[in-house]
């Protein structure tokens, strides 16, 4: 008689709870039924894979090293089960968007979300990473196309302007640039900034230099190897501020201010593009370059 997959999954659980009533409980079995097959199961494998007594089920030696294979295996399976959902999910295909900026709120969130709405068969992947990792994927053909801020050009790739986005500083409420009617970025010249190193942390750390860097000054940036969440509280703890985008205020942070940048044009802004390799000729990625369009007339 075959091993059942059943029965691996019945020995597995009840490993895992040393108890066959407390297996059969949370699968919603008899536990007259889950003993019965775990006992098949050894009686087939002529090795006894758990200790019964009174307090429960507790797994031999031999049964712990058999336990481990199985629960591989019931892993295993689940896996193939989730890729098989996943493959008829994407019944008209698939499409592997890049980007790097929050989605708390703002243009791309709108767009990701209509593009779900619209085209619900679809497999849609968003792949949120640094700009230089979301061109090795445009490179490499694992992401079809990146919404990113201007200046990713590279041979092989085109582009279409998109929107611009406001920029912020970040202040804890009691810091002294919030009695300022306007914050300009000379206003930011001896202030300590922090950036994280991933997403759009970079590209803020090189727009701070690239607005305050002067001949014999240039200003004090910190990249941290974390999220922009924890940026923005170190900035609440009162040892730094923080450059952001209007999307990064979907989230309410009562210990901080968000006020705008200001140039000698107006208020300070972010353009935005998308990028893609021009010989993709994904259907799904056709589709949303017509949303793009509709949405974002170039």
């Amino acid at each position: 008689m075959p091993i059942e997959v059943r029965q691996l999954r019945y020995a597995v659980l009840t490993a895992d709870t040393q108890s066959f009533s407390r297996a059969a409980a949370t699968l919603n079995v008899k536990q007259s039924t889950l003993s019965r097959r775990v006992l098949a199961l050894e009686q087939r494998l002529g090795v006894k894979l758990f200790e019964r007594t009174t307090r429960g089920a507790e797994p031999t030696e031999n049964g712990r090293v058999f336990i481990e294979q199985a629960r591989r295996i019931v892993t295993d399976l689940d896996n193939l089960q989730t890729t098989a959902r996943n493959v008829s999910y994407g019944l008209q295909g698939r499409i592997a968007v890049g980007y790097c900026s929050p989605l708390a709120s703002g243009n791309l969130k709108l767009a990701f979300s209509d593009y779900l709405t619209r085209f619900p068969d679809v497999q849609f992947d968003g792949i949120e990473a640094a700009p230089e990792k979301l061109l090795h994927g445009l490179q490499s053909r694992t992401i079809d196309v990146v919404v990113a801020p201007i200046g990713l050009e590279e041979a092989g790739l085109k582009s279409r302007p998109l929107w611009s986005e406001k920029l912020f500083v970040v202040v804890e409420v009691g810091n002294r640039l919030v009695a300022q009617e306007r914050i300009y970025w000379q206003d930011l010249r001896r202030e300590v900034f922090v950036v994280p190193n991933n997403g759009i942390g970079p590209i803020l750390g090189n727009l701070i230099s690239a607005r305050l860097t002067e001949q014999a000054y240039r200003p004090a940036i910190i990249q941290q190897d974390t999220s922009l969440e924890s940026v923005l509280s170190m900035v609440a703890a009162k040892r730094f501020i923080t450059i952001a985008t209007e999307a990064s205020q979907g989230v309410a942070w009562p210990d901080l201010q968000f006020r705008e940048i200001y140039d000698s044009s107006g208020p300070a802004r972010l353009e935005y593009a998308l990028y893609w390799r021009g010989d993709n000729d994904n259907p799904a990625l056709h589709r949303f370059f017509k949303l793009i369009e509709e949405r974002y007339p170039g």
